[in-house]
């Protein structure tokens, strides 16, 4: 059992068996850069109010430095006997320099640390996804792009409705995808991370030494770390009795994932044989260990499936806080595994999401088959008679009946004579019919639309 940061008041060995229960290092060592930034800040803030001599300052930050860079080089195995990540860092340190690792923690508490921790975790992900976002806004807008000229059916109620441009329909996830990136950009904008809470009441070290170790400390990151919103606490109790980031930031991501299943069941769907517009890359399907001839959409099921885990994950912070009192509850250790869970989840979809939209290629065949279908057109024809002068109501009537007589005679609307036509209502007639009831037609008569262009406002933080 490594060493603890506790245990003078008691008289008993704590419980083996409650002790590997309680631990939580083998999930939150993925603090640790974070947990080192905290404790560099402290060092400087020791410092400043003459508790640490400089050259203990010194030498303490330079250890701390060691270990960051372990962090960031991917070199970084904690220890698994440790009971947290602050423990496990807190026991290097005495290995590297002693008793002097004693005076480390000085006036610090670990509900101070933890709530840093995570709050930087949450801003350091939350600025890798707006990247992975913008990744793969781009690439709709590419994909869009490159079938510029290409129309499809669709859809209401699952029924093929009207045609619209794929341009359009690529926008519709566009327009998701981008509503994601803002709300995670307003996040990460009024973040704000505290330091000087201590337990819960405050910290013994004055205000002052703290706002200079945050400005010494930005300057010993050497702009690594753009973040200005760094500073001293503005209420110790609501600091480290409070998720509610925890449950923002999960809660962003659950929308984002709901955006991304929405995507993938739409690929899914179109890229069965019933469909068949879309052809998926045999990179991100699997085959059948019975069926030879199947290829399954796997990544896009699974994506579909994840749904269920990101938002269990933030039912779970959610009803985890829901009842405690002020400040910290052990409780509050069950945020950070829901917390990576979906974050990891999110990033890895929109990885291969990205990679996948890029190498889809349409059946433009089967889709100019089902294009055909005159009932895409009926409304086109319904607003040719609004404009006509005939009312609304009027008009939907004339052409519902217009497309049961079709169905039923197994007569095509575009075939029918003038006489047959005109029986409906006198201002239709052949040569407008055939002229309506096309896909370039149908589309460029939304003049709602603005041609459906699309414009990113997404932008790198």
């Amino acid at each position: 059992m490594a060493k603890k940061m506790w245990g003078g008041r008691f008289k008993k060995k704590v419980d083996s068996y409650f002790f590997e229960f309680q631990k939580s290092i083998s999930y939150d060592y993925k603090l640790a850069e974070y947990d080192i930034y905290h404790s560099i800040i402290h060092v400087i803030a020791l410092k400043e109010a003459n508790i640490l001599e400089a050259p203990e300052a010194k030498k303490l930050i330079s250890v701390l430095s060691d270990i960051s860079k372990e962090v960031k080089e991917g070199r970084f195995k904690p220890n698994p006997n440790s009971e947290d990540i602050h423990t496990d860092i807190q026991n290097r340190v005495e290995k590297k320099v002693g008793k002097l690792a004693h005076k480390l923690h000085t006036l610090r508490s670990r509900n101070d640390q933890v709530v840093f921790d995570e709050k930087w975790y949450c801003y350091k992900e939350g600025v890798y996804i707006l990247g992975l976002l913008n990744v793969i806004l781009a690439s709709l807008n590419h994909w869009g792009g490159k079938y510029r000229k290409v129309f499809i059916p669709g859809y209401t109620h699952t029924q093929r409705a009207q045609v619209v441009s794929f341009l359009n329909y690529t926008g519709a996830f566009f327009c998701m995808l981008e509503r994601d990136f803002e709300r995670m950009d307003s996040f990460l904008k009024k973040s704000s991370i505290y330091v000087g809470s201590g337990a819960l009441a405050g910290s013994a070290i004055p205000r002052s030494a703290y706002s200079e170790a945050i400005k010494k400390f930005l300057v010993h990151t050497k702009g690594e770390l753009q973040h200005s919103k760094s500073e001293t606490v503005r209420n110790s109790l609501d600091n480290v009795a409070s998720r509610d980031f925890v449950i923002e930031f999960l809660s962003i991501l659950s929308i984002l994932q709901m955006h991304l299943s929405r995507m993938a069941e739409d690929f899914i769907m179109y890229s069965t044989k019933e469909f068949g517009f879309f052809d998926l890359p045999d990179e991100f399907c699997t085959g059948s260990s019975l069926m030879p001839h199947k290829k399954n959409p796997d990544f896009l099921e699974l994506a579909r499936g994840n749904t269920g885990r990101v938002y269990g994950n933030l039912l779970a912070v959610l009803i985890t806080m829901k009842g405690l009192p002020l400040t910290y509850n052990r409780d509050m250790q069950l945020d950070k595994e829901p917390l990576f869970s979906s974050t990891k989840i999110v990033k890895d979809e929109l990885k291969i999401m990205n990679d996948l939209i890029s190498k889809i290629k349409l059946n433009k065949d089967r889709i100019e088959l089902v294009l055909e279908d005159e009932e895409l057109y009926a409304t086109e024809l319904v607003e040719f008679l609004v404009y006509e002068g005939v009312p609304f109501s009027d008009a939907h009537k004339v052409i519902g009946k217009l497309t049961v007589y079709s169905r039923d005679k197994n007569i095509k609307i575009k075939d029918m004579p003038d006489k047959t036509l005109k029986t409906f209502n006198e201002k239709l007639n052949h040569r407008l019919v055939r002229k309506i009831m096309n896909p370039e037609y149908a589309v460029s008569s939304k003049k709602s639309l603005s041609a459906h262009k699309r414009v990113s406002s997404a932008k790198s933080k």
